[in-house]
């Protein structure tokens, strides 16, 4: 069934004004003209859409199920009508993207982005905040030309350049007997409830690798998507969790302390990714730059 865009764009329109005449007004119509595109509309259809009088206008039954259902549909169809609109305005513009941890993203990115844009005002930026293991493809295939993730081995088609090394904190509740410690120890925490990350994340390997056996005995109470989530549920009061610091200066707020963990201490090395071979443009070096001095000035 072909699709009648006008004639539904009526209406949505007369259903809205309750008068032919002021929504062919608004649709810049003739009040005929409305009324042939309802005619048409309602014979494709099948069915009655609105009931006429010589004053007022009402919904059938069919047409009050219809209006809400339409509603909503126009407007997503507007509103990727008009993305649309604003990328090809935007074709020409000088763009440059960029594939980041969700944790780096939190504080160390934004940081970095906000140097860059000083520079480069008239440069788009687009972001991948994605996981470490959707990064790599990311840079490989070309749909990002640098990225920011956890070094790892298995990269060999892609440049691999460290960037600062950071430790895991243990996050309480202000007033937790475990956050007044200057350093916590891991076998302190046999007997809190723990919050951790879903097992296909990066930084659950890292601590999972450090910690061995160890791990499946501690009192992992709840598991989560996202850090924030885990944070979140610690201001909750549902228990205890890991970040890395950089995580933690994007979410430093009321009602939380963070305290470094030791025995082991558990780290993980942040590094610049780029394709092997290919030369990074002048944008995508001006963003490392500002990278790398934004983390020098925060160390």
């Amino acid at each position: 069934m072909k699709i009648d865009l006008p004639g539904l764009e009526a209406f949505v329109t007369v259903a809205q004004f309750g008068n032919f005449t002021r929504a062919g007004e608004h649709l810049n119509l003739s009040q005929t003209a409305v009324t042939h595109r309802i005619t048409k509309l309602e014979r494709n259809l099948g069915v009655k859409l609105l009931h006429r009088s010589t004053r007022d206008v009402m919904l059938t039954r069919a047409g009050s199920d219809l209006l809400p259902r339409l509603k909503t549909i126009l407007g997503d169809l507007g509103g990727e009508l008009l993305r649309v609109r604003m990328e090809a305005a935007h074709t020409d513009a000088p763009q440059l993207t960029v594939a980041c941890l969700p944790t780096i993203a939190m504080d160390v990115l934004p940081s970095a982005l906000a140097v860059f844009q000083q520079q480069h005002p008239a440069v788009r930026v687009r972001t991948f905040d994605t996981s470490a293991a959707e990064i790599p493809p990311l840079i490989t295939q070309g749909s990002a030309e640098i990225g920011l993730t956890i070094m790892a081995a298995g990269n060999e088609d892609l440049i691999t350049e460290p960037l600062f090394t950071e430790d895991y904190l243990l996050v309480c509740p202000v007033g937790h007997r475990l956050g007044r410690r200057r350093e916590i120890h891991w076998s302190d925490l046999s007997q809190e409830q723990l919050i951790r990350v879903s097992p296909h994340t990066a930084n659950r390997y890292i601590v999972d690798q450090a910690l061995g056996e160890k791990s499946e005995h501690m009192n992992w109470v709840h598991e989560v998507q996202h850090t924030l989530t885990a944070v979140r549920m610690v201001q909750a009061g549902l228990g205890l969790t890991v970040i890395p610091r950089s995580a933690v200066e994007g979410l430093r707020s009321e009602g939380i302390s963070f305290t470094p963990l030791v025995g082991p201490k558990v780290t993980r090395t942040i590094c610049l990714l780029s394709r092997r071979g290919a030369a990074l443009s002048g944008l995508a070096q001006a963003f490392r730059a500002a990278m790398v001095g934004t983390v020098r000035q925060s160390a």
